[in-house]
């Protein structure tokens, strides 16, 4: 490296600013330094020096910037008169930094760290700044070595001190003052001080980023979990992959492990797991393994104390041997700094952390984690590990088990959703009673849960459980029981497949136990009711299997029998309403709402409502809200496709109400997930995206995270999207990519392309071309090439925003072969075309590089004007047509820049511009802002804007021409017709302008 010339080095220089923070960013800044320091040339050396600090300073190695400073200091202090102005500011602004520094090196003496305190206040009065950054600096001093009466000094100095050139950002400074009162336990006042920087009013390089992650624990401490939600998904996105911000990327991962959000956590610590050996940051060590440990702890004490962790030195690592890795070195970092403070107070406040307990069961963040294995018994700890909130139950603790075996009972007898988990709580505890102590109707009612359970889950041995029940009931004299268990038999035995035959052999056993029960039985007219429905229900399945043969005997025929099974099935159900409904109301919801599916089958939309909206009430009526949820989604989603979403949004909402005691997370999920869309579609977006997220939190627990889930995700990110969360959105959406790819070619083209449009608005541009041109690769077969073509510009449109214009030409290339396939896009065409102009003179304004410019504005003049031709006052044609020739104008422009000297003086000889060629570019640019200013004149006062900005580029061009009264002469006829337009037509800054220009140009 020294033998690299000054030139070079500067060159090396300034490609070292371009490489992204890191180890090989730094290694080249300390080469280079090197090579500079021997070239001989002060100034290079100094650049270097400052190149170095830089580089250090938003890495993982902060505190190494210290010797090049010191160095830089030395060279002020040798010829302070070497430093100009600009120098001199760089120098006194990187003190600051270094001061910082020092306080975070444990192998700095508290005495050393004074020592640059008192000269960095000494040098700033001597120059004339405010004590304000050094009161800053005396804070951080007082923070590390836990003076708390000097930290409050300081911070109250600081505060009364102005602000001036060395004073820190003021997003830099609202973290630092919020962080103050966070440290004391003050949540609210931090969260109000931080406001301006969580809100977008504030920021820097490293703002919202630092205070989005430190904000976190106060908000949920302080209930505010939606925000603490919203924070954690942006300002991740903001610090993930960031050296500099590891202790930011801690707090994320310490929210996450105290929010029962832990396979998240692990998933960003997977993501910085080559982050974890030592650190030249010795200070951010230490609050990164401080997360980080939070976390592992968390996961030990869930008993996944066994499982694989993420590697640590190339090797593979259990929970358990990371965790105790780790808290070895942090505790032996907190111990350096501890001795060097001469406290404790360091290592106390670091086994603080990790042994904090959860501040919430479960907080849904949307995005998609994996699921953590579930532990052996073995290994699962004493203590309780809370669950997530599930919907309002019947409450089994806390009663004695006659009360609770009667809650059961009476829970099976309503069908409340909320008898299994009692009856489980019955059996854990009966299950410690002897045999002699149990009951034998309660040891029925066990049996015939367990039997129950079996068939619904299609065990092959449901059918015995079943008819042990069956006896065991008839031999306590429970015939009515008895009775149910015979007719679950028979759909137990459909369930299973068993000969028609058979199935119907049982059906006729249920019916004719229900119907010899004694008349004095109060549930055998329910008991009859069930059994008819039973059969009905199961006769039509039946009759589809039989006549499943047809199918290969003629369409037709198959076609009658489906229709005759359609009419009896609704014969059937219509007369079974009529008997029951009125005595009966649950039994007869059940009919009508297979009525309403019915219905629905057959087109018949307003017949269905009609079914669903009784069916609903019948259920509500007997007393039974639940079992009119089912419905009530249903009717929504009927609703919502007739375009009625008011009615829509009334039917999700009613079923959102009754389900308050439904416990099957899917039905909660699916309510959830229908009320989510209703809403949106409805510019609800806030609600809708509370629902979409309660909705994927619920299929997750349900198992279906890839299904119902992925959808409820993508509603979530669309309603994020429309709050202008665009950064939650994007955050929500790739975390389950993945899975949305999955669900045919038509949601995985969707989901790209909404995914590249948020990359693009985040100003991500690399990662939404790849998105665009992903896209483009799903549509190419299709028949159709505009989708493709649209996929291709856009990603054209990005790779030329991310700077890599030689990939950009090939899209936008291919783009433009596409939009002349279909011949519709002339717009889009155009548009291509002129973007191809621009990257043809990315490098530099050459005779070449403009004539190949000149040829792509031309060809888009000419595709503009060929249209025209056919609809010659289509007001968008025209203004495309105006936009082409004011930019081939600027096109021009720029040639003629390349061409001047960079003082103004006249063209240097040899230059490829003489005098006349200028001019005669100069002419033309003129000729062409005028035929584009005229454009927008007929396109009305809409174009206002653009019409004065070619005016105006006209106007000086006539200056550079020695014609000035003639560009003033443009602006004041603009003038004089503004004037005479109706008040507020134009923009209010156009006439202020434009005379101000006209001073210019005349005076």
């Amino acid at each position: 490296m020294s033998t690299l010339t000054s030139e070079e080095i500067r060159h090396a220089l300034h490609q070292n600013r371009g490489l992204p923070y890191g180890a090989a960013r730094n290694a080249q800044a300390e080469a280079l330094t090197a090579a500079a320091e021997v070239s001989g040339d002060p100034a290079l050396f100094r650049q270097a020096l400052v190149g170095q600090i830089d580089a250090y300073e938003y890495s993982a190695e902060r505190t190494r910037m210290v010797v090049p400073f010191a160095r830089l200091l030395q060279e002020y202090d040798r010829d302070p008169g070497a430093f100009d102005a600009s120098e001199a500011h760089s120098l006194f602004w990187r003190f600051k930094w270094v001061a910082g520094r020092i306080v975070e090196s444990p192998e700095i003496p508290v005495e050393t760290v004074t020592h640059w305190l008192d000269d960095m206040e000494r040098r700033y009065r001597i120059a004339g700044y405010s004590e304000r950054a050094v009161r800053q600096s005396e804070y951080y001093l007082a923070h590390a070595t836990g003076d708390r009466e000097r930290a409050e000094r300081a911070v109250e100095r600081w505060r009364a001190a102005d602000r001036d050139a060395m004073s820190d950002c003021h997003a830099c400074e609202t973290h630092t003052q919020g962080w103050f009162w966070s440290d004391r336990g003050e949540d609210a006042r931090a969260i109000e001080i931080w406001e301006p920087v969580l809100s977008g009013q504030q920021t820097c390089m490293e703002e919202p980023h630092r205070v989005l992650a430190r904000a976190l624990l106060p908000l949920v401490r302080l209930g505010r979990t939606a925000e603490a939600r919203s924070h954690h998904l942006r300002g991740y996105r903001l610090a993930r992959g960031k050296e500099s911000l590891l202790r930011s990327i801690g707090e994320h991962i310490e929210f996450c492990a105290l929010t029962g959000n832990e396979a998240r956590g692990l998933e960003i610590l997977s993501e910085h797991a080559a982050l974890l050996g030592s650190l030249a940051d010795a200070d951010a060590q230490r609050d990164f393994f401080g997360g980080v440990l939070v976390l592992l702890g968390r996961l030990k004490r869930l008993g996944h104390g066994a499982d694989p962790c993420v590697p640590y030195e190339g090797s593979a690592r259990t929970v358990d041997e990371l965790y105790g890795i780790l808290l070895g070195q942090a505790l032996a970092v907190a111990a350096r700094f501890d001795v060097r403070n001469r406290t404790t107070r360091v290592s106390d406040e670091l086994r603080e952390r990790i042994a904090r307990e959860p501040l919430t069961d479960a907080l849904p963040l949307g995005v998609r984690s994996a699921t953590l294995p579930r532990p052996s018994a073995a290994a699962v700890p004493a203590v309780p590990v809370a669950a997530p909130a599930a919907p309002a139950r019947p409450a089994a603790s806390a009663v004695g088990l006659p009360d609770l075996v009667a809650r059961a009972r009476a829970a099976r007898d309503t069908g409340h959703p909320g008898a299994d988990a009692l009856w489980a709580e019955v059996s854990v505890r009966t299950s410690a009673l002897p045999p002699a102590e149990t009951d034998p109707l309660l040891a029925a009612d066990l049996a015939d849960q367990q039997a129950l359970t079996a068939a619904r889950a299609g065990a092959k041995d449901a059918a015995a459980l079943l008819a042990g029940v069956r006896d065991g009931y008839r031999a306590l004299g429970r015939e009515e029981r008895a009775a149910l268990a015979e007719l679950r038999l028979a759909t137990a035995a459909a369930q299973a497949g068993a000969e028609p035959g058979r199935i119907r052999e049982l059906l006729a056993a249920g019916l004719r136990a229900a119907e010899s029960l004694d008349t004095a039985e109060p549930l055998r007219a329910r008991r009859i009711a069930l059994a008819e429905l039973s059969t009905i229900r199961v006769e039509s399945y039946l009759r589809s299997v039989e006549a499943a043969p047809t199918r290969d005997h003629g369409d037709a025929a198959h076609d009658h029998a489906e229709e005759h099974g359609h009419e009896v099935l609704v014969a059937e159900l219509t007369a079974f309403v009529a008997s029951y409904g009125p005595t009966l109301p649950d039994l007869a919801a059940e009919a009508e709402e297979m009525l309403g599916r019915l219905a629905l089958s057959r087109g018949d939309t307003d017949g269905a409502l009609l079914l669903l909206a009784s069916a609903a009430d019948r259920a509500v009526t007997a007393a039974r809200p639940w079992e009119a949820v089912d419905p009530l989604v249903l009717r929504a989603g009927v609703l919502m496709s007739l375009k009625r979403p008011e009615e829509a949004e009334q039917a999700a909402r009613s079923a959102l109400e009754h389900a308050a005691e439904v416990t099957d997370a899917e039905q909660q999920a699916v309510v959830r997930i229908t009320l989510a869309d209703v809403l949106l579609r409805r510019d609800a977006a806030d609600e809708a995206a509370e629902h979409a997220l309660t909705a994927a939190h619920w299929f997750d627990q349900a198992g279906l995270t890839a299904d119902g889930g992925a959808q409820a995700r993508l509603l979530l990110a669309r309603a994020h999207a429309r709050e202008g969360r665009t950064a939650d959105a994007a955050e929500v959406l790739q975390s389950t990519l993945p899975d949305l790819l999955e669900h045919g070619e038509g949601q995985a083209v969707s989901a790209r392309d909404f995914l590249g449009n948020l990359l693009r608005d985040l100003r991500e541009s690399r990662a939404a071309a790849e998105q665009f041109l992903l896209a483009a690769e799903l549509v190419k077969d299709w028949e159709d090439p505009r989708p493709q073509a649209s996929f291709a510009q856009a990603a054209a449109d990005c790779l030329s925003d991310a700077g890599l214009a030689e990939e950009a030409v090939a899209a936008y290339e291919r783009a433009l072969e596409l939009r002349r396939l279909t011949g519709e896009s002339v717009i889009s065409e155009v548009r291509i075309l002129r973007s191809l102009a621009w990257l043809g003179l990315r490098q530099e304004a050459t005779d070449a590089t403009v004539a190949a410019a000149r040829t792509r504005m031309d060809e888009a003049a000419r595709v503009l004007e060929a249209a025209l031709a056919d609809e010659p006052r289509d007001p968008e044609l025209r203004a495309e047509l105006a936009q082409t020739w004011h930019q081939l104008a600027q096109v021009l422009d720029r040639r003629v820049d390349a061409a001047l000297p960079d003082d103004g003086s006249d063209p240097a000889p040899g230059r490829t511009l003489g005098a006349a060629g200028i001019e005669a570019l100069r002419l033309e640019e003129v000729l062409l802002w005028d035929r584009a200013a005229a454009l927008y004149a007929g396109l009305g006062a809409e174009y206002l804007q653009d019409r004065f900005q070619c005016l105006n580029n006209a106007a000086w061009t006539e200056q550079e021409l020695g014609r000035p009264a003639a560009g003033a002469a443009r602006i004041s006829a603009l003038i004089e017709e503004v004037e005479a337009l109706p008040e507020g037509t134009g923009p209010e800054w156009l006439l202020p302008q434009a005379r101000r220009l006209v001073t210019s140009l005349t005076g």
